[in-house]
């Protein structure tokens, strides 16, 4: 059953369902030979070649994906990059101009219903009925998912209870807060225990307190056999969250692998760099090019440089070139490479926390 507003929901019936510069030394896709001897028998979600286009405009291209079940997958990328024509593709929104994907087993341009009956789907937006309680909210998508009305009223205390909204059960949304919406609309899509799991930046808008709160209902979710994929703009939640992150960019899978592992392959330490004058980008990414591990990352006429290196004992070189070289700076400091840092050091720019409508 499909429920579609301003976003959607996929319910089973029940039970479970059978030209950027790159670094000196590239990023990889360095988790695809380890994945290549699981069998196919316990991977979640496969996808070959997927490909979407719109007329001239391809805003998938060429995706090639392995999730085993049971794991959380982070798909990661900047407005515009694909997730979401991706996330609407393998939940069987959207059909592919090209290419083949298996979600659950099942081919999701010829077995597309078999395909809803697996998974659960978040969208970007909390679709929920405003004028009904949290409690009837999920008994109505419990009967709409096949259930008795006993089961369904058995299924949404249990989700009440799972989801810490027991108090506020009874009473309209319309007196919920953000975060208490997002977490009812996890729970909807969850009402018919789904084998697999897709969450469309499911933290977007929220504060701390509730992005934490749902960050432990994800976790749980895992621990309980399901498995996830999770599309974010959130650097930090998928370095918390997934075994293993997805990076798209125009379209595109430009790295692949666990997030310890790509962080280690920009370098052991960044040096972040404050310019006095933006004037000296130039003639500072230049000379101090031969220290970097990666390539210099910096937006155009940005007096604010990164800079990988190979430990912390380097920042004495940088600040003798750049003295050497008569370029003033602000600061200078250290930290331990970030999703963020290899984010930019593959695109060249970091990603958006704002809300991905269209691709």
């Amino acid at each position: 059953m499909v429920k579609q507003a301003t976003s959607e929901w996929f319910l089973p019936r029940g039970g479970h369902s059978p030209a950027r510069a790159l670094p000196s030394e590239p990023i990889i896709r360095n988790s695809v030979a380890a994945e290549a001897s699981v069998p196919d028998a316990d991977l979640a979600v496969v996808t070959h070649g997927l490909t979407k286009s719109y007329g001239d405009v391809d805003a998938v291209i060429d995706v090639d994906m392995r999730i085993e079940r049971g794991a959380i997958v982070g798909l990661l990328g900047p407005n515009g990059s694909g997730k979401t024509t991706l996330i609407r593709m393998l939940s069987t929104l959207l059909r592919p101009t090209s290419g083949q994907a298996l979600v659950g087993g099942f081919d999701i341009s010829t077995d597309a219903a078999d395909v809803r009956r697996c998974i659960g789907l978040t969208g970007q937006f909390a679709a929920v009925d405003t004028f009904l309680s949290g409690r009837e909210n999920l008994r109505m998508i419990g009967r709409l998912a096949g259930m008795s009305s006993s089961q369904a009223s058995d299924r949404a205390d249990e989700l009440l209870w799972s989801f810490d909204l027991e108090d506020s059960a009874d009473r309209h949304l319309s007196t919920y807060s953000g975060g208490m919406r997002r977490r009812l609309d996890l729970a909807l899509s969850l009402t018919g225990r789904p084998d697999i799991v897709f969450l469309d930046e499911p933290t977007t808008g929220l504060d701390p307190r509730s992005r934490f709160a749902m960050w432990k209902v994800i976790e749980s979710l895992v621990a309980d056999g399901t498995t996830v994929l999770l599309c974010t703009q959130y650097l930090e939640e998928a370095d918390h969250l997934a075994q293993r992150v997805v990076i798209l960019d125009e379209g595109r899978v430009v790295a692949e692998g666990p997030p310890a592992n790509l962080r280690r392959q920009v370098g052991g330490i960044v040096v972040d760099l404050d310019l006095r004058d933006s004037a000296q980008r130039s003639d500072a990414v230049r000379i101090l090019a031969p220290t970097a591990t990666s390539p210099i990352v910096g937006e155009v006429d940005d007096c604010h440089l990164r800079i990988p290196v190979i430990d912390a004992e380097q920042l004495a070189d940088v600040v003798r070139l750049l003295d050497r070289a008569s370029i003033a700076f602000h600061a200078l400091s250290l930290h331990e490479p970030t999703l963020d840092d290899v984010f930019l050091a593959l695109t060249g720019h970091a990603t958006d926390h704002a809300d991905e409508t269209t691709t």
